[in-house]
């Protein structure tokens, strides 16, 4: 998992001061959704192929200076069947704040992503309740990146420590942009391919429940949304994930893997994107 958050800022950010502007970004209007047989991704090798053609297509950002505080997140590509995942009790037992502090307009919006399941699909993690910084949050399988590690490794071994699965180098299909989180970790993305089912054994300690996401989620025709705050001059990002909204530094990384990895879009960016105030802590 991410390591907690160790400031509300990072340096680059302290004293910069708040500026007002015209919203630049607008959330595309809520659509009918199709059905799920309608709209799910097949988890074959023509996907395989598509994602590998198109992160190698990509022209990667890295952040190399001042990069102290390293993380690597892994988007790992799985097989699913619809409805296999079950309900979520952190969202049943805290439901009644669960949306309060997330900005935006959130009718319709209650909090759950359970029930997403369905054709190929990612993993998603949340954060253990117990957790020092930002428990009971979403995240990707990661963490920090150890002395003499890749991203590529740190992935691997994150997600045996935190889910119980072992996949070899060869399930790497590459990576997207660094991304500079408020407390001041970049984080690497790096994209994993399941060819079968994995059997996820969680680490209680780290990760409190664990869900396949069909990627069709992440190609709503209400996402991503975009919120503007008084408190950044960027706009915070948001992907609807079942009843849920996703935000940065997950969000960001999910929505690029679509713009990239799955639409093709190369060269698209998400740095720019901010994370909501409660994360920021």
């Amino acid at each position: 998992m991410l390591p907690p958050s160790t400031g509300c800022c990072s340096s680059s950010w302290a004293g910069s001061p708040v500026r007002r502007r015209q919203p630049r970004w607008s959330s595309p209007p809520q659509l009918p959704q199709p059905a799920d047989g309608e709209r799910v991704l097949p988890h074959d090798p023509a996907l395989r192929e598509q994602l590998t053609r198109n992160l190698a297509a990509h022209d990667l950002r890295t952040i190399s200076h001042g990069a102290e505080k390293r993380a690597a997140v892994a988007i790992v590509v799985v097989p699913s069947e619809p409805g296999s995942d079950p309900d979520d009790p952190y969202w049943a037992a805290n439901l009644p704040e669960h949306m309060g502090d997330v900005p935006g307009d959130v009718t319709g919006f209650d909090g759950s992503v359970s029930r997403g399941a369905g054709g190929a699909a990612f993993l998603m993690c949340r954060r253990a309740a117990t957790l020092r910084g930002h428990g009971g949050q979403w995240a990707l399988p990661g963490g920090r990146v150890d002395p003499g590690e890749s991203a590529e490794e740190t992935a691997l071994r994150e997600l045996h420590e935190e889910l119980g699965c072992v996949l070899g180098a060869d399930a790497v299909l590459g990576r997207l942009d660094d991304y500079v989180t408020r407390s001041g970790y970049v984080i690497t993305p790096v994209v994993l391919w399941a060819d079968a089912q994995l059997e996820l054994q969680l680490n209680p300690a780290e990760v409190a429940h664990a869900y396949r996401i069909g990627l069709h989620e992440l190609q709503r025709p209400d996402s991503p949304r975009f919120v503007d705050i008084p408190e950044s001059d960027r706009p915070v990002v948001q992907l609807p994930i079942g009843r849920n909204l996703i935000h940065a530094p997950t969000g960001a990384v999910l929505l690029q893997f679509r713009w990239v990895a799955l639409d093709g879009r190369h060269g698209e960016r998400v740095h720019d994107f901010e994370q909501p105030v409660f994360a920021w802590k």
